[in-house]
């Protein structure tokens, strides 16, 4: 059933492992938070369970919880799933194969769109086909809301404004900021994400094919990603392995976008690790996931072993995360005005309970914060789309921004 009137959050896939996460945070933040949401999904049994589920958190949603049933495959489905939101959530992946036609359906009901994608094809296409059309609508497609890349994306912001603290627009107009992001997890993926791996491996050829139409340089301002290698770190007494995720083109299009960025910029992404011989045990097994990803048979059975089920309360609760970033700026002519931060950011479970939580309070920063938001619009970054008020959701949340270290 859709009602006649928007509600302010649906919730799409809300039956799926994260999705019902999500769904449980929503109904947790209604007791202190007023708005309206709906969960919806191809099932309707599984969403009157999940319904009953979230009224046993909230009594006082018996009454207030929408229920839609959509089908990704459906157009009409989706368009009138789409008419009923203001701000339209979905952990429905992998996304590269039907989620488009949900992104269009948005745009043209004019609700706001988040996920929690980590597939560069997807977004990629997105840029490509729909920045214009959202646009023209005032809407925000934020793709990448959970663990990719939401701790990546706000850590630089937070980073970003360590080292810039105090000083002029003009002086940061001439600055070099080089950040390096090093991440380190413990916790198991979501059959999600495995799929949606094994999906983007298996697209590679028309994946780069697209990139092609997007990147151009800004002749006003550079900015790159750091060369990538292997390197032993003194500073994370550890290995930094270049980590291939989709975060440090989230990080650099948010940096494009924002001239607090500095004149320069450049990013490095790694995955912290203790050893050389696990760095070579996961190469060996992303490279073996690589070429079995290239031809069905094989490809289909990688997915059956994916599974959907996610890990138990027990298992999230002992799961953490922690992305260590380590900031640089240089003024133009004034070594002696050098700065260097250390800060990081961390939470618990990245791949289902933290990701929940970013999806979720990215809904309730569209629409409780909505004035105070960046006047941005069309396909976006986080920190493009939602910026300080995001930050803050963040922090008081649970999820810990912190400054380590700081030279100048």
């Amino acid at each position: 059933m859709i009602a006649s009137t928007r509600f302010d959050i649906v919730l799409f896939g809300a039956t799926g492992f994260t999705g019902q996460l999500t769904a449980e945070y929503l109904a947790r933040a209604s007791f202190s938070a007023n708005f309206r949401f709906a969960i919806a999904g191809r099932s309707r049994q599984k969403l009157k369970r999940l319904q009953r589920r979230l009224v046993s958190i909230n009594p006082a949603l018996s009454d207030q919880i929408g229920m839609i049933k959509a089908d990704a495959k459906k157009p009409g489905e989706l368009a009138e799933m789409a008419s009923a939101a203001r701000v339209l959530l979905s952990t429905a992946g992998p996304f590269v194969h039907h989620g488009e036609l949900l992104v269009k359906a948005c745009i043209e009901a004019g609700a706001h769109y988040a996920d929690i994608t980590g597939e560069p094809e997807f977004v990629d296409g997105l840029r490509i086909r729909c920045d214009e059309a959202a646009k023209a609508q005032k809407v925000k497609i934020i793709n990448c809301c959970g663990f990719d890349s939401i701790p990546h994306d706000f850590g630089v912001f937070y980073t970003v404004q360590q080292l810039t603290r105090g000083l002029s627009d003009e002086a940061i107009k001439t600055s070099n900021v080089a950040v390096e992001g090093f991440v380190s997890a413990s916790g198991r993926l979501s059959g999600g994400t495995l799929a949606s791996a094994i999906h983007a491996f298996s697209r590679v050829k028309s994946y780069l094919l697209q990139r092609s139409d997007l990147d151009q340089p800004n002749a006003a301002r550079a900015i790159r990603p750091m060369l990538p290698k292997l390197s032993k770190r003194d500073v994370l007494k550890a290995w930094a392995c270049p980590f291939p995720t989709i975060d440090p083109q989230i990080v650099l299009r948010s940096a494009a976008n924002d001239p607090r960025y500095g004149g320069r910029f450049t990013y490095g992404h790694y995955v912290k690790v203790e050893s050389l011989l696990r760095i070579v045990g996961g190469a060996a097994f992303l490279g073996g996931v690589f070429t079995l990803a290239q031809f069905k048979t094989t490809r289909e059975w990688l997915l059956s072993k994916a599974g959907h089920d996610g890990p138990s309360d027990y298992r999230r609760a002992k799961s953490w995360f922690e992305v260590v970033f380590k900031g640089e700026l240089n003024l133009e002519g004034k070594a002696a005005e050098a700065r260097e931060v250390l800060t990081s950011v961390s939470g618990r479970d990245p791949g289902y309970d933290e990701t929940a939580k970013m999806l979720a309070e990215t809904g309730l920063c569209l629409v409780q914060d909505a004035r105070r938001l960046p006047k941005v619009y069309g396909v976006v970054t986080p920190v493009m789309a939602l910026g300080e008020p995001m930050l803050n959701r963040l922090q008081a949340s649970g999820i810990q921004f912190r400054l380590l270290e700081e030279y100048r």
